[in-house]
């Protein structure tokens, strides 16, 4: 079911019943009222029936009758029994009437009291006059209820009737004047493929749930864009990487094939084959590396690290891979809880993302001096890896982590542009960051912020 279906069924289901329940509820009042009403106007009836025909004086007794023949309309089947009560409180019955002896009893003791048998209406008040004390009851049908409530009926069904087929249009028009939006949204997404990942959806400035929408979208097109960018320069610098060395194994080992030679030659073809060959290996377990950490780090083994041990194993790794290096570790900011120094996550990993960074501060700072320094606040540890290198030239900073990229400067340094992804993906699996600050020929400064 479409949403605006649903939104119209929801809105003319609740209309509806509020409709109908506001309209039974003005029936019940109404009807109510019409009870009070003709009761009323029987109490109206008794009283003055009382004073015309049991006067205090003769002569109120004709205007009492003026005022009910001139005044007052005569019910239908309207009739009054006037009932002496004796000293002794007994009542002196009308055979016509039929009522419970409660209804006596509660006239005397409320002055009043009301009794209806379906639609005959009976009214009795307690009047005391100078020939003694009486009930006086007056009784009719109330046919103006009926009437009335017939009429109201008709009034409400017509209003609930036409009051939900405009409501249920008004329904439809705002649904598919709300949904609008969307639709336009859908054709625009739909005109969206892989082919013009450029393309972005209409956003206006009305800051609504729909802005808010659209903006969503564009920026995962934004993301999806870079991603398709960045697999496609990643195809694009692997393959140029993986077939240089395949490239140069090849020409020597058919150039070694092609003609008898001395050993000193095949020692020196074979000696380029193997060089090529691990340059290869090299290449490939880095792309290995790399894709392994494209993973949610759901199957990795994950455990509780002290960061400062961590940074003890990549110098003790670096002085093993570059001797004589000046990799010094800063203590001057190390945490004194030792709480603060556990986090979570995978170790060798870790440490192969560390020594990726410390490796690069050492080469390309010429084995200047290279400080690592550690940090940590109530929530995250705080990696800081400085040299004095050749620095990063601002428009290359924004590319450094994109696979096989080299920064403009460093044609003199071997190396293939994987370090830095690669470091880059191992700490977005422990969901931390890495900022780097760089200036050419001043160093560099790369913090690594990992959660506690």
């Amino acid at each position: 079911m479409k949403i605006r279906t649903k939104i119209l069924l929801l809105f003319a289901g609740l209309t509806v019943s509020t409709i109908l329940m506001m309209s039974i509820l003005v029936y019940y009042f109404a009807n109510q009222h019409s009870f009070e009403d003709f009761y009323k106007r029987l109490e109206i009836r008794a009283y003055l029936s009382a004073k015309a025909t049991l006067p205090y004086y003769e002569s109120d007794s004709a205007i009492y009758n003026e005022i009910r023949e001139e005044h007052l309309e005569k019910l239908p089947s309207e009739k009054e029994y006037f009932l002496p009560v004796a000293a002794d409180g007994s009542i002196h019955n009308n055979e016509q009437l039929a009522l419970p002896a409660d209804f006596y009893s509660r006239v005397i003791r409320e002055k009043k009291a009301t009794y209806r048998e379906g639609n005959h209406f009976y009214e009795g008040v307690l009047y005391k006059s100078k020939q003694g004390l009486y009930i006086v009851i007056v009784s009719a049908i109330n046919k103006y209820n009926a009437e009335y409530l017939g009429w109201l009926r008709r009034i409400l069904i017509i209003s609930s009737v036409a009051s939900s087929l405009i409501l249920v249009g008004a329904g439809i028009f705002f649904s598919r004047y709300i949904l609008q939006p969307i639709r336009h949204m859908m054709v625009q997404v739909k005109s969206i493929s892989s082919r013009n990942l450029h393309l972005r959806l209409n956003v206006d400035n009305s800051g609504d749930e729909i802005n808010d929408l659209a903006n969503t979208f564009n920026n995962m097109l934004d993301r999806l864009e870079t991603a398709f960018e960045t697999q496609n320069n990643f195809v694009s610098n692997a393959s140029h990487e993986l077939s240089t060395p395949l490239t140069a194994i090849i020409g020597e080992a058919e150039l070694a094939l092609n003609k008898e030679r001395t050993s000193e030659k095949y020692i020196y073809s074979l000696q380029n084959i193997l060089s090529e060959a691990g340059r290869l290996e090299h290449i490939t377990k880095s792309l290995l590396h790399l894709a392994q950490t494209g993973f949610d780090g759901k199957k990795q083994e994950w455990s509780q690290l002290r960061s400062d041990e961590l940074l003890f194993t990549v110098k003790h790794t670096i002085d093993k891979l570059h001797p004589g290096n000046k990799v010094e570790i800063d203590y001057s900011l190390f945490p004194e809880e030792e709480d603060k120094l556990l986090i979570p996550g995978n170790e060798q990993l870790l440490e192969l993302a560390l020594s990726n960074i410390v490796m690069n501060a050492v080469k390309y700072s010429n084995n200047q001096p290279v400080s690592i320094a550690l940090a940590a606040t109530e929530k995250k540890n705080i990696i800081i890896v400085k040299d004095l290198g050749i620095g990063i030239p601002a428009e290359d900073l924004p590319y450094i982590f994109s696979p096989f990229f080299r920064a403009s400067n460093t044609s003199h340094f071997k190396g293939y542009g994987i370090g830095l992804p690669l470091a880059m993906n191992i700490i977005r699996m422990h969901k931390g960051d890495i900022i780097v600050n760089s200036q050419v020929n001043y160093g560099t400064e790369i913090r690594v912020e990992l959660p506690l």
